[in-house]
């Protein structure tokens, strides 16, 4: 009995040493990688910003990622809307509060194919002390490999939208003429580029 248990135990442990050794990392690489937004201004115009500091990590053991495991982490006070002033404000208590939230996080659920390129991406994203559950759309380009570094890249776009009023970045002002100055639904479309380690 007890050999037959070590015997099982061996058997365990070199299947989960072969599962892991099948899982590959892929690191972001932010060079190559634009994680933007936009919203509603005025009720007649779109304005646009990005965070310029971030990180995250893809583990997956298959070469269409359907398994993807998925965890992006953004530095909330590298938001850039290319207004110093407006900057402030969005840093300020009355949006993001980046010294009590300085972080915005992502992690998946899932990664679903739904067509030759196209997936939905599920998972949870935590704004401020929010989180809930959220979909985006993706493409998948396709891997290449850099003739520079030799090492193998993987390519997707990912669009969005999510309602901050739901996150609790409830500021707002009346316009005269009806309406507000800033719309809730925030469009996100990222481009990003993996590194395979």
């Amino acid at each position: 009995m007890k050999k037959t248990i070590t015997m099982g135990a061996m058997i365990l442990t070199t299947a989960l040493t072969e599962v892991e050794a099948q899982t590959t990392t892929w690191a972001i690489d932010p060079s190559h990688t634009k994680v933007g937004f936009s919203v509603t201004h005025m009720m007649v115009a779109e304005t646009e910003g990005k965070f310029k500091m971030y990180d995250g990590k893809v583990t997956s053991s298959k070469e269409d990622f359907t398994d993807a495991q998925i965890e992006f982490s953004i530095d909330v006070a590298s938001i850039n809307t290319d207004d110093e002033k407006r900057d402030g404000h969005l840093k300020s208590p009355d949006f993001f509060d980046v010294e009590k939230f300085p972080k915005m996080k992502f992690k998946s659920k899932s990664f679903k194919k739904v067509a030759d390129k196209k997936y939905k991406l599920s998972g949870e994203l935590t704004i401020k002390d929010v989180t809930k559950a959220v979909e985006f759309d993706v493409i998948y380009n396709g891997t290449a490999q850099n003739p520079w570094t030799k090492a193998i890249v993987a390519g997707f776009k990912l669009d969005g939208t999510i309602n901050r009023v739901d996150y609790g970045l409830k500021w707002n002002a009346a316009l005269e003429a009806g309406g507000v100055i800033v719309g809730e639904n925030v469009k996100i479309k990222c481009d990003v580029e993996l590194n395979k380690k």
